[in-house]
């Protein structure tokens, strides 16, 4: 593990043993300009004024209830200022909305969208509100600033909890068929193989919603490290390729494998992320490659089915290097060119306060924690959330490579959906990511390429 990314880990190992200073959370007044006895004054009435701010977060389950439940918070703090929300999908096609807005001037004042190598490529100098001196900056871990920062300026607070790139599985289909929590490839290869002939789908795909078909090789990160702790480094720098570093590439061959040996349910291509997590819930298919974001929309959906549900990192080839990709929080970004700077200020604020994780934790189970300094995770947090506590204290983490490099390219979805659908094998899917990412470093004028 290089020296950056130590400091990630012991940032996010911070977050989770909860041991952060409470920060104070005050709110910047607006200013009427008047003194006593002057109320009637132009600047005191518009300071009544009710003010409406935009708001864009992508249209998941998860990210629609956290936003109703921090804008009915902010609401009753600020009555005088309004949140009009908008949704977009999520993925490459939400990707492109955002950036077109941007590009548009048709963007909203405030938008939630990835921290990490996604946020690089929005251009933020041009189109990003710098927050650095923002007071409510003191409330957040000093891990997550470098993930919504460019040339030393911070554009984000972070909205929603950090999560982890691994797999949730069907405890009581594991326990029915005598089978445990895999700590090698060869062992979740060898579960999946007892599984399907149970005749249970034993790789739930849900490529209708493109952006699930990148999770086996995304959460594979925390291998590639472990084979390779200079990747990060040597991929950014183009010393080091998916298709050419033999750790790297296993991320894609893994895919290919699961493609081979026919473990995705046969109508994966028309399922949806929605109707994965269904499945997986009522044991119609036994594992689920996904972030444990989707956490909460178990827990909402499928209430009494929690117990059943766990999650486990993706393996490698030892069971002595297991250990979980995690995820920072996304960001909540001011628009630059807004005509409202100082109440979407306000509202990032709030959400970067206690107050805001307290709104945000009752809207929705989180996925992990906090990166708030102080904040705590509920007492019913879910079971597959607990199950991620381990690695953390075992100091068993890396950083998805999205955060430790500025490099991703945007047709991830649609080339692993092809390697998913056995239409290229890893080897290729490989060769055509780094021709894609070749683009995106040449956007940021990245050294060496």
């Amino acid at each position: 593990m290089n020296k950056k990314t130590s400091k990630w880990v012991a940032g996010i190992s911070t977050s989770v043993l909860l041991a952060g200073v409470v920060a104070g959370c005050g709110t910047t007044s607006t200013s009427s300009g008047g003194t006593k006895g002057q109320a009637t004054d132009s600047s005191s009435k518009k300071a009544d004024e009710k003010v409406t701010i935009s708001l864009l977060i992508d249209n998941t389950q998860d990210s629609v209830n956290i936003a109703k439940g921090i804008v009915a918070a902010f609401e009753k703090k600020y009555p005088n200022i309004h949140v009009e929300q908008e949704t977009r999908p999520g993925g490459g096609e939400g990707d492109n909305i955002v950036k077109t807005r941007l590009a548009t001037g048709d963007m909203t004042d405030v938008f939630f969208y990835n921290s990490g190598s996604l946020m690089q490529a929005l251009n933020p100098e041009q189109n990003l509100l710098d927050l650095t001196s923002e007071p409510f900056q003191a409330n957040v871990i000093d891990s997550f600033k470098p993930t919504v920062s460019s040339k030393g300026k911070v554009y984000a607070g972070p909205i929603g909890s950090t999560m982890a790139g691994g797999w949730f599985y069907n405890k009581k289909i594991y326990a029915d068929l005598g089978l445990s929590v895999p700590k090698t490839w060869a062992e979740l290869m060898a579960n999946s193989e007892k599984i399907k002939a149970a005749g249970i789908t034993p790789v739930i795909g849900s490529y209708k919603d493109d952006w699930t078909s990148q999770l086996v090789v995304l959460a594979d990160y925390y291998n590639v490290q472990a084979a390779n702790p200079k990747f990060a480094d040597e991929y950014t720098a183009n010393k080091v390729k998916y298709a050419t570093d033999a750790g790297a590439l296993k991320s894609f061959e893994k895919l290919e494998e699961i493609a081979k040996k026919g473990y995705m349910n046969k109508d994966f291509l028309a399922t949806t992320y929605d109707a994965g997590l269904k499945m997986l819930a009522e044991g119609k298919g036994a594992q689920y490659p996904m972030l444990s974001f989707a956490t909460p929309a178990l827990g909402q959906n499928f209430p009494d089915k929690m117990k059943d549900i766990g999650f486990f990192a993706q393996p490698g080839d030892s069971a002595a290097t297991n250990g979980l990709t995690v995820w920072m929080p996304s960001g909540a970004y001011i628009y630059k060119a807004t005509k409202h700077a100082e109440q979407a200020k306000k509202f990032v604020e709030f959400i970067a306060s206690l107050e805001g994780v307290a709104a945000q934790s009752a809207a929705s189970m989180p996925s992990g924690p906090y990166a708030i300094k102080g904040a705590k995770l509920p007492d019913n947090v879910a079971q597959a959330v607990k199950d991620m506590t381990p690695y953390f204290d075992g100091n068993k983490t890396a950083p998805a490579l999205e955060f430790v490099s500025p490099i991703k390219g945007s047709s991830l979805p649609q080339i692993t959906t092809e390697v998913g659908a056995a239409i290229k094998t890893g080897k290729q899917g490989a060769e055509v990511y780094d021709k894609d990412v070749e683009k995106q470093a040449k956007q940021l004028g990245l050294q060496g390429w």
